[in-house]
């Protein structure tokens, strides 16, 4: 079952049958908005969002990144499928696989971003989300939809946290400016 969360959310990872989840996929999809063409038709164009992961300590510091120039974590356990530039096609545009029972330990949180690496901003963008799969099953568990007009060119999407023995999913939604993962870093803290 789906949980659609809304802004500030947070549900637990917990399965339904007991236990926590392992291996969870973040799926990121999107459009870009139709061009009215010179002669009333339209126009298609190619907006490059990229998927990032930041991967925190408990005291908030950065311990890896994982993102298109770093596909993988340094212990293999957060993985990038590949850069999508143009967000076209059916479904999750960018994907980043997480094997939650492999994270190091000092890992408290895994912080999710979207940024506009070409510097289109959300305008242009539609039918945007984010959902977190339970990789096990292919079975949804949550969903965020990003859709938000403005002139920002990226967002905190959502985070992942250790809650207690198992973990929890947040969705943050908090707009920023920035062309990678690294330009967002001071618009995260405050979510950590």
């Amino acid at each position: 079952m789906t949980v659609s969360l809304s802004k500030g959310q947070t549900v637990s990872l917990k399965k339904e049958s007991g236990g926590t989840l392992t291996h969870v996929r973040m799926g990121l999809g999107w459009d870009a908005v139709k061009k009215k063409g010179f002669f009333g038709g339209s126009k298609s164009q190619s907006i490059d969002l990229d998927a990032s992961a930041v991967l925190y300590d408990a005291g908030g510091a950065v311990l890896d990144q994982v993102w298109f120039r770093q596909l993988k974590s340094k212990d293999g356990s957060v993985q990038h499928t590949g850069d999508n530039r143009t967000g076209a096609g059916e479904g999750d545009d960018e994907s980043i696989v997480v094997y939650l029972d492999r994270l190091h330990p000092d890992v408290a949180t895994i912080v999710f971003l979207v940024n506009s690496f070409t510097g289109q901003d959300f305008s242009q963008i539609e039918n945007a989300f984010c959902r977190l799969v339970d990789e096990t099953n292919g079975q949804e568990i949550a969903r965020y939809e990003l859709s938000s007009m403005g002139n920002h060119t990226a967002q905190v999407m959502a985070k992942v946290a250790r809650d207690g023995a198992g973990w929890s999913m947040t969705a943050i939604g908090a707009t920023a400016h920035g062309r990678t993962f690294k330009d967002l870093l001071p618009a995260v803290q405050p979510h950590v």
